[in-house]
């Protein structure tokens, strides 16, 4: 076993799932994956159990059902720490955050430089390929509206590509935070912000997918928009009550 790990979640993406795994295992470190699966009907996880044969370093989980990105994170990130990795990374399966930048964002890590690294669209202008201007705007107006309400010093708030110390994770309450959709990526960043922990933006460049279909729907929006809001209430009653 390596001392990183990457988690990748996954539903229909038997089109990306062993390219993006190849990609990661032909960068210059060592490390290992882990995909949770929600139960792909397209044979995303009898893909990457095939995979398994001829790469020790290789994971899988199955669970029953499509349940969000969220539950199948905090899946994921539990079984990581159980098994004791030091450096855990999630990212999508569909060539949206680019697998090199990994060996920056891990070294960041390793020379404790950070206790969190976010692979950022916005930390050095608006570093996005292939989305419509309304989808660049949405995400914009998101990320604006995160740092409005929670006051998170971060530019890409949103981001689904990070990487965590394991203290990170473990001084979060990862089964608290019951966000399905991208509103849990915000959450963890903002509990690990309220628990002091260094976070580090590194810019990459966003690709939007060209195999598979997009999870995002109004439903993730709704979620997000009205989480958040409970979110920064939550942390206000906790900090008074701490103060009483």
């Amino acid at each position: 076993m390596n001392a990183t790990v990457v988690v990748i979640p996954t539903y229909n993406e038997v089109e990306n799932i062993q390219r993006i795994i190849h990609a990661i295992f032909d960068l210059p470190i060592a490390l290992d994956i882990l995909v949770v699966d929600d139960n792909s009907p397209d044979g995303t996880a009898a893909l990457v159990q095939q995979m398994m044969a001829n790469i020790p370093e290789l994971q899988l989980i199955v669970r029953d059902k499509k349940d969000g990105l969220g539950p199948a994170y905090v899946h994921g990130f539990t079984v990581a720490l159980a098994k004791g990795y030091t450096y855990i990374f999630e990212m999508d399966a569909d060539f949206s955050h680019p697998p090199k930048a990994l060996v920056s964002m891990l070294l960041l890590l390793q020379e404790d430089k950070t206790d969190l690294v976010i692979g950022s669209r916005y930390k050095k202008g608006v570093r996005i390929s292939q989305w419509p201007i309304s989808r660049v705007m949405l995400s914009l107006g998101a990320s604006l509206y995160v740092k409005c309400i929670t006051g998170l010093p971060v530019a890409d708030p949103t981001a689904g590509y990070v990487g965590y110390h394991k203290k990170v994770l473990k001084a979060i309450k990862l089964e608290d935070i019951r966000f399905k959709g991208y509103a849990f990526q915000i959450a963890l960043k903002f509990w690990a912000w309220k628990e002091g922990f260094r976070i580090y933006e590194f810019p990459i460049i966003f690709t939007d997918r060209t195999k598979g279909e997009s999870k995002m729907n109004s439903s993730i929006i709704n979620e997000a928009i009205f989480g958040i809001i409970a979110m920064k209430w939550k942390s206000i009653t906790k900090k008074k009550k701490k103060n009483e």
